[in-house]
Order: structure tokens, then sequence, then C-alpha cells
């Protein structure tokens, strides 16, 4: 499959270095790179032994999937300014974890093939993360064959896949935000608390490490009831009311929020024991937040 990419940022890059390392492997070869940042493009191009090239239409005609690698805000421009003429017999992607395939308005009747591609990961650089990506999963959503094509080419990378309707791409990908950036949210709000009680930052991480670690570990290993622990889970309304009381109100809400989430998940781990009294605690204080 030759394969190359329209934008030259983190993760284009190192999916290109990464399918270029496993050409051998799976079949898939990276023609190269075109950007509207001449420089990106030829950093790319350098990067995975490919080609920089200068117009776009020179990377279609060169490529059987083109993968747009560019912010999900500029997709939709960068399909609608592409010659239509040379879509055809060739597949289209996109790697947004938010966006259809859909974004590839009318490309069917050009007999083009769309697709989207998103890496369950979070691209941090372009150096370095490539290394990574043969342990992370892939959704798939689009047209058959191109889902078809590149649910191949990943088997034969090592990655597992999981194909997804169009309609189900934005709660997918606020699974993924949740599972991502809002346990960032989370794990800040604690460290700024342990700060408040006079860690630094530096200690209220490695202090908290091997606590954060081992629940996450659990949790993936196990699965959330399995790993669930603390006062919620004992039902102990004495210790909840008291951290409930010494935080502000921005505390609070986060607080309050994981917590109801984590009494539903006690509840079914535990069907036999009584938690009203929790119940009570948690819309009492859910009430006086309204």
């Amino acid at each position: 499959m030759k394969t190359g990419f329209i934008g030259a940022g983190k993760a284009g890059c190192s999916l290109g270095k990464y399918f270029s390392e496993m050409t051998g492997r799976a079949g898939i070869y990276v023609t190269g790179y075109y950007s509207l940042i001449e420089e990106d493009a030829r950093w790319a191009a350098a990067f995975t032994g490919s080609t920089d090239y200068r117009t776009v239409n020179e990377v279609i005609a060169a490529s059987e999937t083109i993968i747009l690698s560019t912010p999900d805000g500029a997709i939709k421009k960068v399909w609608d300014s592409l010659d239509k003429s040379i879509i055809k017999g060739r597949i289209f992607c996109h790697l947004s974890g938010s966006l259809s395939s859909d974004v590839f308005s009318g490309i069917e009747e050009y007999g083009g093939y769309p697709i989207s591609i998103h890496p369950m990961f979070a691209f941090s650089d372009k150096e370095s993360v490539y290394r990574q990506l043969n342990q992370i999963s892939f959704t798939l959503e689009g047209n058959s064959y191109a889902v078809s094509e590149w649910k191949k080419i990943f088997q034969l990378l090592g990655n597992p896949v999981v194909e997804i309707g169009k309609e189900n791409k934005s709660r997918y990908h606020a699974a993924a935000s949740l599972l991502s950036n809002h346990v960032i949210a989370v794990l800040e709000e604690g460290y700024r608390l342990l700060g408040e009680c006079g860690f630094s930052k530096e200690e209220a991480r490695e202090f908290s490490s091997a606590l954060v670690r081992d629940n996450v570990e659990h949790v993936i290993c196990s699965g959330g009831a399995a790993a669930l622990t603390g006062p919620i889970e004992r039902g102990d309304c004495e210790t909840v009311g008291r951290h409930i009381s010494v935080l502000d109100d921005a505390s609070r809400q986060i607080y309050i929020s994981c917590g109801r989430q984590l009494l539903a998940l006690a509840k079914r781990k535990h069907p036999d024991r009584d938690y009203e009294d929790m119940d009570k605690l948690m819309k009492n204080i859910s009430g006086t937040e309204q």
C-alpha cells in the first residue's frame, strides 16, 4: 500500500516513521509528504526516507492511500480544495477521532474510498513516540473496501483494530478524552491539593506515583469494580463528609461528580450492601451545589 501524507505534524510524522520501519512486514510503503510549510515536509521526508512533494497533486499521484494528517479543522478545507479528477481508485483517510469519513463529501461519486483511522494514543512529539506505536490500537470507520484493506495492514503490523460506525465517532472520541485528558485534570487537582499540604510539585507526583500506577494497572487488568477501594465503596460517610468540608467549590464539584460515579460502581460491586446513607449524603451535597 503506497501511502502519502498531506500534513507533517506529530501524528503524521510518527505514523509515517512507524510504517516506514515496518515496510517489509506489512507491505506498506511511505511515498512522502506535502505540507504548506515546505520545511516541515522536508523534515518529515528525511525522517521517513521518503519524498517531500511540492504540490498536493504530486503526493496523490504517487499514492494509493492519502492520509490527511492535518488538524481537524483543516480536513474539510483540504478535501474541498483537492482536484477531484485524480481521486478515482484511491483511499482518502483522516486521523480525527471525532470526525467521520463523511467529511470527504462526494468522494464515492469521484471513485474514491473514504476512511477515518484513529490511533488511541496521545502524540507528544514527532521524533520518538513512533517507537511505541506497535503497542497501540486503532479504530477504523468508513467505506468497506478501505476498512478491509487497512484492517489487513494493521493485522500484519500486529496492531489491534476495532471497526466502529460513523454515528459513534463523537461518542468514541468523548470516551478517549475522558480516559486521557480528563484523567490528567483529576491528577492535577490531586497534586494541587497535596501542594496545599506542603508538598512541592515534584514531591506530589513522586509521592503518589505508586498509587496512581497501581490503580490504573489494576483497572486495565481487572476492571473498575475489582480495582475500586476507598471510603465511598466502604460506605464511610463520615470520612467522605470530612473530605468535602475542606474542599473549595471547584474541588468539591470534581469530588462529587466522580464520587457519584464511584457510588454507582460500588452498588454494582456490592448489591447486598446498604448505601442509603451515602446516597443521601451525595444528594444533599449535590443539592447545595445547585
